[in-house]
C-alpha cells in the first residue's frame, strides 16, 4: 500500500536512481539475480503483449461503432488524423535534429547491456500465443465484426477479457516494472555506460517536451481558426485539465476538469460532454510524439538503419494502438512494445530503455492529450451545429464509460 501511494513515477525514478548507485558497489552474482529477473519479466511481457493488444483493443472498436452515429466517426477521424501529425510532427524534427544531438552508433555496445554482464542463472521460455500483427489484423476484424452483428454475446466476452487484461496489467506489470527499470540501469551502468545514456537522453526529454508545447499551439491555432476563437485564450483556459493532468497522468480522471474547461472555453455542453470522454480514450497525440521520438533516438543511438517507409507505416499502426492505452497506467508504451519489437527490431533491453524514458515525463504526454481533447471539441462544435444531443457519461465500477442518455 505505501508503495502505491508513492505513485508510479516516483518508483521510476527510485528505481533508477537505486539502478545506477547499485551498478556501482554490489557484487556479480547480484547483478545475476536482476539479470534473471528481467530476463523472465521480459519473456512474460512478449507473451502477454498480443493478449493486452486483443484484450483491449476489440473492445474499443466495438464500442466505437455504437452511440453517437457520424459524429462519432468523424470526431474519432480527426483525433486520429491528429495523433497521426503528431507522430509525423516529431519523426520530422527528431530526424533534422538528432544528427546533430546524437552520435550515431555510439549505444551500439548498449544494444543489450546484459552482454557485458554474467548470463542468468536460468531462463523460462513463455512464447506467446500468436504475434503483434496477428493479434492487431484479429482485433480490427472481430471489432469490426461486432459493430455489424446484432450479438452481445462476444462482446461482453471481449469486455470481460478486458477486465482480465487491465488486472494483470495493473497487479503484475506495473508493480514490477520498477523493479524492471532498476535492473535495467543496473546492467547499464555495471557496463560502464549509463552516464552517457542518461545525458544523452536529458536532451531528447527537453526536446519531446518541446515539441508537445508546439503541437498543443498547432492544435488551437487550427481551432481558432476553425471556430473562429481566439487560440490563446483557449488555451490559457485549459490550463487547470493540463495541470491536472500532470498531477493525476491519467486521462480519465481529468475527464471533468477538462470537460468544465471545454464548456468555459465556449464549446456547447452536449459537443464537449460527447467529445470529451471519447477524446479520452482514442486522442493520445502527446503520447504518440514521445514513442516516436524516443523510438528514432533509441535507433539512432543503436546506429540502426532507419528505414522511413517503415517507420511512417509504424506511426499509423501507433495511432490505431494507442487506442487501448487510456485507463491502463503506462499503457501507452506497454500497447506500442509489440510494434517497437516487430515493426523496427527493438531488442528487450532497448524496449526497456524505452518503458524507463517514457514513465519518466508520462505526465507531460497526458497532459498534452487531454488539453488537444479541447481544441478537437471545438472543432466538432464548429461542424456539428445542432446535430450532436446530450450526452452524460458514467464510469463502472471496471472503468468503463457508460454512454446515459442526458434526462430531459
Amino acid at each position: 500500500m505505501s508503495l502505491r501511494k508513492v505513485g508510479l513515477l516516483p518508483q521510476i525514478g527510485i528505481a533508477i536512481v537505486l539502478g545506477i548507485l547499485l551498478g556501482l558497489f554490489v557484487p556479480d552474482w547480484v547483478v545475476r539475480v536482476f539479470v534473471t529477473f528481467n530476463g523472465l519479466f521480459g519473456n512474460f511481457l512478449s507473451f502477454i503483449i498480443p493478449l493486452i493488444i486483443v484484450g483491449l483493443i476489440t473492445p474499443a472498436i466495438s464500442e466505437l461503432g455504437k452511440g453517437a452515429g457520424k459524429w462519432l466517426g468523424i470526431t474519432a477521424a480527426i483525433a486520429y488524423g491528429s495523433t497521426i501529425f503528431a507522430g509525423l510532427m516529431a519523426f520530422g524534427v527528431s530526424m533534422l535534429l538528432f544528427p546533430r544531438m546524437l552520435e550515431p552508433g555510439s549505444f551500439s555496445e548498449v544494444g543489450n547491456p546484459e552482454d557485458a554482464l554474467l548470463g542468468a542463472y536460468f531462463t523460462v521460455d513463455m512464447p506467446p500465443v500468436f504475434g503483434v500483427m496477428t493479434a492487431l489484423v484479429l482485433s480490427f476484424v472481430i471489432g469490426i465484426g461486432l459493430t455489424v452483428l446484432p450479438t452481445d454475446t462476444m462482446h461482453r466476452g471481449f469486455v470481460e477479457l478486458r477486465s482480465i487484461i487491465e488486472k494483470v496489467i495493473a497487479v503484475i506489470i506495473i508493480p514490477l516494472l520498477p523493479l524492471y527499470i532498476l535492473g535495467i540501469f543496473m546492467n547499464m551502468t555495471a557496463a560502464g555506460q549509463v552516464w552517457e545514456v542518461v545525458t544523452t537522453f536529458i536532451g531528447v526529454i527537453v526536446l519531446v517536451f518541446a515539441l508537445t508545447v508546439v503541437l498543443l499551439l498547432i492544435q488551437y491555432f487550427v481551432a481558432g481558426a476553425v471556430a473562429r476563437k481566439n487560440p490563446i485564450k483557449a488555451l490559457i483556459t485549459m490550463l487547470p485539465a493540463y495541470a491536472t493532468a500532470l498531477g493525476t497522468s491519467s486521462s480519465a480522471a481529468t475527464i471533468p476538469v477538462t470537460l468544465r474547461q471545454a464548456i468555459e472555453v465556449g464549446v456547447r455542453r452536449p459537443v464537449a460532454s460527447f467529445v470529451i470522454p471519447l477524446c479520452a480514450t482514442i486522442h493520445l497525440a502527446g503520447s504518440t510524439t514521445k514513442i516516436t521520438a524516443f523510438s528514432l533516438a533509441v535507433m539512432f543511438l543503436s546506429g540502426q538503419d532507419i528505414n522511413v517507409p517503415v517507420f511512417i507505416g509504424f506511426i499509423f499502426m501507433l495511432g490505431i494502438t494507442m487506442v487501448a492505452a487510456p485507463g491502463v497506467p503506462g499503457g501507452a508504451i506497454m500497447t506500442a512494445a509489440g510494434l517497437l519489437t516487430s515493426m523496427l527490431g527493438f531488442t528487450e533491453p532497448q524496449v526497456g530503455l524505452m518503458i524507463a524514458t517514457y514513465i519518466a515525463i508520462d505526465s507531460f504526454g497526458t497532459a498534452t492529450n487531454v488539453t488537444g481533447d479541447a481544441a478537437i471539441a471545438m472543432v466538432v462544435d464548429k461542424l456539428a451545429g445542432d446535430q450532436i444531443q446530450d450526452h452524460h457519461f458514467e464510469e463502472t465500477p471496471s472503468g468503463e464509460l457508460v454512454d446515459v442518455p442526458e434526462p430531459a
